[in-house]
């Protein structure tokens, strides 16, 4: 089993990892799957009209299905990204890296890119000879075609990313018709370059030296932390056998050293050699090893998913404090975002005092004037009307009622007049409140100020 091919043909820096099958690999490519479906399928889909998802950067807001948001709401996209660290927290003191092994975008796009460099120059043996070769017609044919089907690949990418922030459709016909303006066309370019050479040539460079959380990694581990990892009580002393022999009489344990768990591995570590930061917990070295446990006969498990606690003879906890504590602290912050999103008010309302200070109008009343920006954040257009709350003394002038189709906003200038011929200060707070017509319970009250001159 073991690869006949001198490590001195392999390209300096280069790793060529071996086809293999099994459970884990089987899962990865469901992860990897879904959210490859999940980042190109959904900015093609619709919603009333317009793109589902778009983070429309002309109109400063996000649609996503029925919700559009405004960055009013942003404070709630702050609040997802924590809950997705403290997820990914408490995943990492469960099961070590799983997240970079199964779902992290670098992992999925690098599988991707194997799979196309499988596909173009063969298995690991074929491609350690392609290396080794000398250039010529075939060479160069199967390493055009590599590179072909990896900028495919980024230009796809570059597509559909852009296309979350301008809407797809256009944007790709504006492309085919090379009528693309150019900071769209920068933007396309850029991902497609990002994702060619993270995914294509840099790959576990990406992770073993630009990725942060390799780094801090190892202070979310405990001894209970499940991991990849080799058993060495069983496994050692390492050595070739053949299969039915008795190698308990030769001194040997279950490892017969055939690499095969270096030769799948990614990052081009040797799971044997302990825990390390460069594993991303793929498991690819796990479905390795089983393959030739069964093989051989022996039982399965001499690479698996176990804790520090366990490889020394101990059992691993599943319910610890750390791994309680992330739990909780993970269902809190979801609970409490799901509440700010049933109770986040679906009108907006901003006020913007005008620069001069005051004036006096045709009554001889000292009048201020503002900009009223009103948002409907619902899916439906709404009638609203507009007055001051607790503002005796002063009255509105404008137009005090008004229709704001869904997911829009409305700019609406007004002014406030003083009645008294005296202010009794020189600036006095006003409360302006706009209030749904039909549902009373949907309101937005802002603040502001009214300036007088106190020596009128």
């Amino acid at each position: 089993m073991t690869d006949t091919i001198p490590a001195l043909q392999i390209a300096a820096n280069a790793i060529h990892t071996r086809r293999f099958s099994g459970l884990y690999r089987t899962l990865r490519i469901a992860f990897a799957g879904a959210l490859l479906v999940l980042f190109f399928g959904t900015a093609w889909l619709d919603w009333q009209g317009r793109q589902a998802v778009l983070w429309d950067l002309a109109d400063s807001k996000f649609h996503i299905f029925a919700a559009t948001f405004w960055p009013q709401d942003f404070i709630l996209l702050s609040a997802l990204l924590i809950i997705c660290a403290f997820g990914l927290f408490a995943i990492t003191v469960y099961a070590g890296r799983v997240w970079c092994g199964y779902s992290c975008p670098q992992s999925t796009w690098t599988w991707l890119f194997m799979w196309c460099e499988q596909l173009t120059e063969g298995d690991r043996n074929q491609r350690i000879k392609l290396a080794a070769a000398p250039w010529g017609l075939n060479k160069l044919a199967r390493r055009m075609a590599k590179h072909g089907l990896w900028l495919l690949i980024g230009l796809a990418t570059g597509l559909t990313f852009v296309g979350y922030f301008t809407p797809i459709r256009p944007l790709l016909a504006d492309l085919l018709s090379l009528q693309l303006g150019d900071v769209a066309l920068f933007w396309v370019l850029f991902f497609t370059a990002a994702t060619y050479i993270n995914a294509g040539l840099l790959r576990e460079a990406v992770c073993l030296h630009m990725c942060p959380y390799a780094r801090f990694q190892s202070v979310m581990f405990d001894q209970h932390t499940l991991a990849p990892a080799y058993d060495p009580r069983r496994g050692e002393s390492r050595g070739a056998r053949k299969k039915g022999s008795d190698a308990r009489a030769q001194g040997l344990g279950d490892c017969i050293d055939c690499s095969l768990c270096v030769q799948v591995c990614p990052t081009g570590i040797d799971i044997r050699d302990g825990l390390q930061m460069a594993c991303i917990g793929c498991a690819a070295c796990i479905d390795a090893c089983d393959s030739v446990m069964d093989k051989m006969g022996y039982d399965r498990g001499l690479v698996g998913y176990k804790s520090e606690h366990s490889l020394q003879g101990g059992t691993a906890h599943w319910l610890r404090p750390r791994l309680l504590g992330y739990a909780i602290a993970l269902l809190v912050m979801i609970a409490a975002l799901v509440l700010a999103l049933q109770l986040r008010p679906m009108v907006s309302l901003d006020v913007l005092k005008d620069r001069g200070l005051f004036r006096e109008n045709a009554q001889g009343q000292i009048e201020n004037i503002y900009l009223l920006k009103v948002i409907n954040k619902t899916a439906t257009p709404r009638r609203y009307h507009l007055r001051l709350l607790d503002a005796e003394g002063f009255v509105l002038h404008g137009n005090t009622e008004l229709v704001i189709p869904a997911g829009a906003m409305s700019e609406l200038p007004v002014s406030v007049a003083m009645l008294a011929e005296r202010p009794t200060s020189a600036s006095q707070a006003l409360a302006f409140e706009v209030q749904d017509s039909d549902q009373p319970a949907i309101r937005s009250v802002a603040h502001s100020r009214f300036v007088a001159p106190l020596n009128r």
